[in-house]
């Protein structure tokens, strides 16, 4: 016949009690290494301390009621565990049910009435936290939403920040409210954190330059900017890197650190950009002449900015030409490129059509003919060439200037 669980479960109890109370741990040992020998009577029995549940002494193996460091769990805790342990499975290959289900129920019981309790208090602590969390997230996302000093990007950048930041503070919360010290944990993490800031350094450093240029705003999402020598139009901003899509329609991953670090141009920042095409005439040209030329072809486009007229100027005199620039203001900055690619093509025709030389590089090139034409058999025995009229040979040119026909033709 199966006894009652409840009168056999508070036999246990006082059974188990009887065992651990009559156990010395490491911790009392180790404050007592100078204990003289006790010199009460054995009629006096020894004063014992309050049983304690096994599941007590686990919770309780981090607690410090007096201020000093926490110890570890002492070896009665573990000894008794492993006899509760032992004493389940002799049971269980005896076969004696009954003694094994009290014992197992004994300990459910135990368990339950000292973690329960604990576990309730952190769930209804998370509800509470997570509440207040989802409030907090919704006002800041609805302030940044209002601002218009904080872009999309940093708007991501900040949310993510704060989630970060609230899921830690509301874990260390949670974790006090079921552990009595949670200060091992904390230092563990944080050495854990100083391990992984050294490993991944470089991904910080470029975390920290993808919050500066949020806030700083350099260039923003769309915005065509010129670094390291490479031209495109920024398509993402991330707290690791900044995507740039070029010409050629190639999509550049350049890290957040180079931005930060690198000579960087930003074409579209302000709402005119200028335009300059570079083109030179010859000597025998008159400036102001190509000047009438070139602007003629600039009037009229409506891409130009109403509060700045289209200009030529004459910049140096160059070895071989005078070089000038056509100046164009833009109110749409972003059309930079394929109105410096159009007006290149229209400056040159314009002065095609106008007769006024564009001077280029020439190449003459000189031959020393005695040696160059030695042993031919046309060549006289005096080592000088004559052409078919008897005359002196012409000088070969390789060009097509005036200058290298005037030198041909002396």
């Amino acid at each position: 016949m199966i006894a009652d669980p409840c009168a056999c479960a508070s036999i246990l109890l006082a059974e188990t009690s009887q065992k651990a109370s009559t156990l010395q741990t490491p911790y009392e040992i180790r404050n007592t290494p100078h204990a003289m020998p006790s010199t009460a009577s054995p009629e006096t029995p020894a004063t014992a301390a309050p049983p304690q549940s096994a599941t007590e002494q686990l919770m309780g193996a981090a607690r410090d009621t007096t201020g000093q460091q926490a110890t570890p769990p002492d070896s009665s805790t573990i000894q008794l565990l492993s006899a509760e342990v032992s004493e389940a499975t002799r049971l269980l290959m005896r076969g004696e049910w009954d003694l094994l289900w009290q014992r197992v129920y004994a300990f459910t019981i135990d368990f339950f009435v000292g973690f329960v309790p604990r576990l309730v208090q952190a769930l209804i602590v998370l509800g509470l936290l997570y509440l207040v969390y989802r409030g907090v997230q919704i006002v800041l996302f609805r302030l940044l939403d209002r601002s218009q000093r904080v872009d999309a990007g940093l708007q991501g950048v900040l949310l993510k920040v704060y989630r970060f930041v609230a899921s830690v503070l509301i874990a260390v919360l949670v974790l006090d409210q079921i552990f009595d010290s949670i200060t091992g944990l904390v230092a563990g993490l944080s050495i854990a954190g100083i391990a992984i800031g050294f490993a991944a350094r470089d991904s910080l450093e470029n975390f920290i330059s993808g919050v500066t240029i949020m806030m700083d705003k350099p260039f923003r999402i769309g915005d065509n900017v010129e670094v390291d020598g490479q031209f495109g139009t920024v398509e993402d901003i991330t707290l690791r890197s900044t995507r740039m899509r070029t010409l050629n329609n190639e999509v550049i991953v350049m890290p957040n650190t180079q931005m930060i670090n690198q000579k960087l141009l930003n074409h579209t920042m302000k709402d005119v950009l200028r335009v300059e095409i570079f083109f030179g005439i010859a000597y025998k040209e008159r400036p102001q002449e190509a000047r009438e030329v070139v602007l003629k072809e600039a009037e009229g486009d409506d891409r130009w900015h109403p509060d700045y007229e289209p200009s030529v100027i004459v910049t140096e005199m160059g070895d071989s030409s005078v070089n000038m620039r056509l100046r164009l203001f833009l109110k749409n900055p972003k059309q930079e490129m394929p109105v410096r690619w159009e007006y290149t093509e229209k400056v040159r025709e314009a002065l095609r059509e106008a007769d006024i030389e564009i001077p280029f590089p020439h190449l003459q090139l000189f031959v020393d003919e005695t040696k160059a034409f030695e042993g031919a058999p046309w060549m006289p025995a005096s080592g000088r060439r004559t052409t078919s009229d008897g005359g002196p040979p012409k000088q070969l040119d390789g060009g097509s200037s005036a200058e290298g026909r005037q030198t041909a033709d002396d």
